[in-house]
């Protein structure tokens, strides 16, 4: 005769395992062991996920390239540096005794070599469709590692606050769609498609994403710059990163300056959003749309 445990679904078993009292006692115990004020980020992901939840991280990787690339939510000077997002100083990291890390999911250091620090958790971006989706329910299990559900859900309301109030700045903009790109170099520029997370706000204003093309599962395609003069009617938000010789050198060829939407007064160079963030990410993203283009026809 089967076990009972045998002739579970894993599913099941699972909900068995979380509904019993000694899986929710360790749950707890591993909760009442975490001080939030000591949680290391070794992606910027997770920082952001902190950070909504009122959190400042102890230690996060690359602060200079997060100032360049993020820069909101902004980090204080009080965090340390952890070295690469890909090689974080483990020494460093060990010295520091975090009571909890946090990455994105296959990003970094190997997991095991990471537990031998302190526990930890990693944390995905993207089902390759709704990141959006992805990110709201990540805060949620960042909050279970924290003790922390409420602020969890206070955040998540103000998300959907914010994202009703600018329903009424596009109400009357017109059918014309946005192009979201970055210049990297003299002849690639990297464009956000449909899957990416800003399409999640574009999608309740009702704007329709300018770039219809390939993108990776990460919801971004680097492409040639000559494939932007395909957009023939679309507003531009050319997000910068501190490349202004790069973006000056682009600029100014007559190859650019043939572009449809430069000719027609239509780009516009806007501060540095995270592509790849959360929620954080995706209001500054609505805010620097709504500086840009709100009640614009």
């Amino acid at each position: 005769m089967k076990s009972l445990f045998s002739s579970l679904s894993r599913r099941q078993l699972l909900t068995l395992m979380a509904s019993s009292p000694l899986w929710l006692k360790s749950q707890n115990a591993l909760a009442a062991r975490i001080n939030p004020h000591r949680v290391a980020a070794l992606e910027w992901l997770p920082v952001e996920l902190l950070i909504a939840l009122g959190v400042t991280p102890y230690g996060v990787a690359d602060i200079p390239n997060y100032r360049r690339w993020v820069s909101e939510p902004a980090l204080p000077d009080s965090v340390i540096d952890l070295g690469l997002r890909t090689e974080p100083n483990l020494e460093l990291l060990a010295s520091m005794k975090p009571s909890l890390i946090v990455w994105s999911a296959g990003y970094g250091p190997a997991a095991t070599k990471l537990s031998r620090i302190a526990p930890g958790q990693g944390f995905t971006f993207t089902d390759g469709k709704h990141p959006l989706d992805v990110a709201r329910r990540s805060l949620v299990q960042m909050a279970e590692l924290l003790d922390m559900q409420q602020a969890a859900q206070t955040h998540l309301g103000q998300y959907d606050q914010f994202i009703d109030g600018l329903r009424t700045t596009f109400a009357h903009r017109g059918k014309r769609p946005v192009l979201l790109m970055s210049l990297l170099e003299s002849h690639h520029a990297l464009v956000l498609g449909n899957n990416s997370l800003f399409q999640q706000v574009l999608d309740p204003l009702g704007i329709e994403n300018a770039w219809q093309g390939e993108v990776t599962f990460w919801g971004s395609a680097i492409v040639g710059v000559e494939r932007l003069a395909d957009i023939r009617d679309a507003d531009v938000l050319c997000f910068g990163h501190g490349d202004n010789a790069t973006e000056r050198a682009i600029t100014h060829t007559p190859l650019w300056q043939s572009m449809p939407f430069v000719r027609q007064n239509r780009f516009h160079r806007v501060p540095a959003v995270w592509f790849y963030g959360a929620t954080l990410s995706a209001m500054h993203f609505g805010r620097v749309l709504s500086q840009t283009l709100g009640e614009k026809k």
